[in-house]
Order: C-alpha cells, then sequence, then structure tokens
C-alpha cells in the first residue's frame, strides 16, 4: 500500500514462501550430508516425494527428475522412439519442448493451435499417420480437447505423452491431466504452481515404461531397489539402457514436499483470481479471454486474453508500454524480441514451418502472471491497468 492508501501495482513474480517444515528438512539434510536419493536404504526425501506425488495424481508410479525437460526426454527415450522419430506437438509451447524431442534424436512436427490456444483438432488428424508419438502441451494450462486426441491416437497405436508443466490441479472429466496419456510430465521451476526452483517429475501407470525410465535417469547397479514394485522390470533392464544421470537429489524434493498439501488451496485460489480478472477483461471491446472447455476445470495461476478487432502491431507494442506504465508487465507472445515461445525462434529447428494460424494467434496474445496469493485489490489494480492501458491506445 502507498502511503496515500492507494494500492501499489503488485509484485507477480515472487513466489509463495516455502514451508517452514521444509527448512526443518533442510537442516537435517545438511547436519547429514545425506543429499543423495540412494544413500539411504529407504524413506529418502525424493522417493517419499515420488509416493506422494503418484498419490496426489493417482497414478501408479513417479520418477522424480531434475527437470520437466529431463522427464519429456526420458518418456520418449523410455517408449523407445527409434532416431528420426516423428513427434507431434503443438507449435504453441516453450523451446524447452521441441529441444526435449531433439534431445531424443527425433524429429518434432508442429501442430497449428488456434485463438482459443488448443490444438487445431483438424491439422493435428492431417499429420498424424506420420508420427510415432504425440507430446501434447497443456501450454498455460489450457487444456487440448483430450478425448478426441486419445481416440485419435488410441486407433493408431500412438502414444501420448502429456506435457503438464503448467496443469498440476488441472482436470478432464474429472480426470487428473497428466494421467490420461501413457505418460504425463510436471515442472517444480519457479514460476509452476509448486516452487523448487528447478525438478521436474513424471507419472504413468505403465511398470516397463517406468522401470525404463528409473534405469536410464540413472539407478545404476542396484540403486532401482529403491523403487517399489518394479524390481522384475528394472532387473530386466539394467546395463541395457544408457544412463542420462537425470536425477532429482534430496533438497529439492524436501523443498517440493511440504507444498503438496498446498496445492489444492492454490488451485481454488488460482481459479478464482483468474475468473475474477477474465470478466472484468471481457467487458472490453478490445480484447477477450477465451473460456475454459466444458470438460476441463483448470489450475490457472497466469491469465491469457487476445487483442480482438483491428489491432496493429505498433498499437499492441504501444499497449504493452502503456500497460508496463502502470507497473504490470503485459507480453505479446510473438511480439517479445526473442520469446521462446514463439515457434519461429526456434532456429536450431532449421526453416520454420508454414502455421498462420498459430502465427496470427501469437500476435496478438498477451500473458499476465496472477499468482494465486494475490489480493482482490492487487487483482483490481492488474485488470484496470490492462483496461486503461487499451482504452490509451485505442481510444
Amino acid at each position: 500500500m502507498a502511503p496515500d492508501g492507494q494500492t501499489l501495482a503488485p509484485n507477480v513474480y515472487d513466489a509463495e514462501a516455502i514451508p517452514e517444515a521444509a527448512r526443518i528438512e533442510i537442516d537435517r539434510l545438511l547436519r547429514s550430508g545425506d543429499l543423495f536419493r540412494y544413500t539411504a536404504p529407504e524413506n529418502a526425501p525424493v522417493a517419499l516425494l515420488e509416493a506422494e506425488f503418484a498419490a496426489l495424481l493417482g497414478a501408479r508410479y513417479a520418477l522424480a527428475v531434475s527437470s520437466c525437460s529431463a522427464a519429456l526426454f526420458l518418456s520418449l527415450k523410455a517408449l523407445d522412439m527409434p532416431r528420426g522419430a516423428k513427434v507431434l506437438i503443438p507449435a504453441f509451447t516453450f523451446a524447452a519442448v521441441p529441444s526435449s524431442v531433439v534431445h531424443a534424436d527425433c524429429v518434432p512436427v508442429l501442430v497449428e493451435v488456434g485463438a482459443n490456444y488448443r490444438v487445431d483438432m483438424a491439422d493435428f488428424e492431417a499429420k498424424l499417420d506420420d508420427a510415432q508419438a504425440v507430446m501434447i502441451s497443456h501450454m498455460r494450462g489450457h487444456t487440448s480437447d483430450m478425448d478426441a486426441i486419445m481416440a485419435l491416437c488410441e486407433a493408431r497405436g500412438i502414444p501420448v505423452i502429456e506435457d503438464a508443466a503448467h496443469s498440476l490441479g488441472t482436470t478432464w472429466n474429472g480426470r487428473n491431466i497428466g494421467t490420461i496419456g501413457k505418460v504425463g510430465c510436471f515442472s517444480f521451476q519457479s514460476y509452476k504452481l509448486v516452487n523448487a526452483g528447478e525438478g521436474g517429475i513424471l507419472v504413468t501407470d505403465d511398470p516397463e515404461l517406468a522401470a525404463r525410465a528409473i534405469i536410464m535417469s540413472g539407478a545404476y547397479e542396484e540403486n532401482w531397489k529403491k523403487h517399489p514394485g518394479l524390481s522384475n522390470s528394472c532387473a530386466h533392464w539394467q546395463n541395457k539402457l544408457p544412463l542420462y544421470n537425470l536425477r532429482m537429489q534430496n533438497l529439492s524434493a524436501a523443498v517440493i514436499r511440504p507444498q503438496l498439501p498446498e496445492v489444492a488451496r492454490r488451485v481454488t485460489q488460482g481459479r478464482a483470481n483468474h475468473d475474477w480478472v477474465a470478466a472484468r477483461l471481457n467487458t472490453s471491446a478490445w480484447m477477450q479471454v477465451p473460456p475454459a472447455l466444458p470438460q476441463e476445470q483448470r489450475a490457472p495461476d497466469s491469465i491469457q486474453f487476445n487483442l480482438t478487432g483491428d489491432w496493429t502491431d505498433d498499437e499492441a507494442r504501444a499497449f504493452q508500454k502503456a500497460a508496463k506504465r502502470r507497473g504490470i508487465s503485459v507480453q505479446v507472445f510473438g511480439l517479445s524480441e526473442g520469446n521462446a515461445r514463439a515457434f519461429w525462434n526456434w532456429q536450431f529447428l532449421g526453416e520454420p514451418p508454414e502455421l498462420p494460424q498459430t502465427r496470427a494467434m501469437l500476435m496478438r496474445a498477451c500473458d499476465v502472471r496472477l499468482p494465486a496469493r494475490l489480493t482482490e485489490p492487487e487483482l483490481d489494480y492488474i485488470a484496470s491497468a490492462i483496461l486503461d492501458a487499451a482504452q490509451e491506445v485505442k481510444g
């Protein structure tokens, strides 16, 4: 609060404080020096995290790793994708997703994404027959039509990997996102619902996939015996698969575990915050927040909206600057220099494909962080700043 009682522009980048239980556990680990996940004979923090996260999601197996990108890469390797296999991914995602495909010696095939930030199903189906796997990014927590995607993929025997980095707590027809495909991958990076700075985890119900991922994550010699319920499968794959050493260490798990009981509250507050701001933004003739699909219950910690009507690039840039003067950072994905979410910046893939629908969306799609901890006055400030910035530019 400013001295005159006015609400200051809120800081939307700081995460929530880490629960005190994490500090106590970290102190214990530092005193013991027991930081490697396989040092303890049982009940290491990483192993406990895997059991707790699997229970939270309703999955049989979980494997904690160094990042969500590592989880995506391991998923492709555990699925035994051959060199050069084509993997369908949405053209609206983060650069780490096609990077994980390249790292697995596969070829990303980009699929058009519509103005509602979801996979265009006509383009998806047209490209599916040439694919050997699908990696669906629920980008910024927007769920593509998983009923249609799974029906098309199951009919062809094509495995689906869910990149659920932004979707912890989201459900589709009552099922947890990340448990619908063959494997689901989540992130614990700082700007996610659960924050460990870095870290990731994959979940699956397939024991062979889980065992292969465990071995390749770096469970060398007989460390795989510390993963319950998979001894036969892990014993079969020991020394037959390469070790990529993508393990999580105990300090990260100690930070994550006390936050899992907070997930439900953060989801509820985040959704309420998002919907409150969305209702205000949708009163403007110059912007529109795409609605959730009927099947999804989202868990947003940010808001995306489209500039609608006749906006030029210069006007969109002026809108960003007008919002910034009011203390609110609005990212227009396609107009932010070098943005890692704009597919034409992924130069490591070579010449970008023609994806006019996705390109048009990215040139007018806006992104603002809305962490669950924000108060109603702070949300009101953010919404008013965005509306006033649009009014300043468009008049």
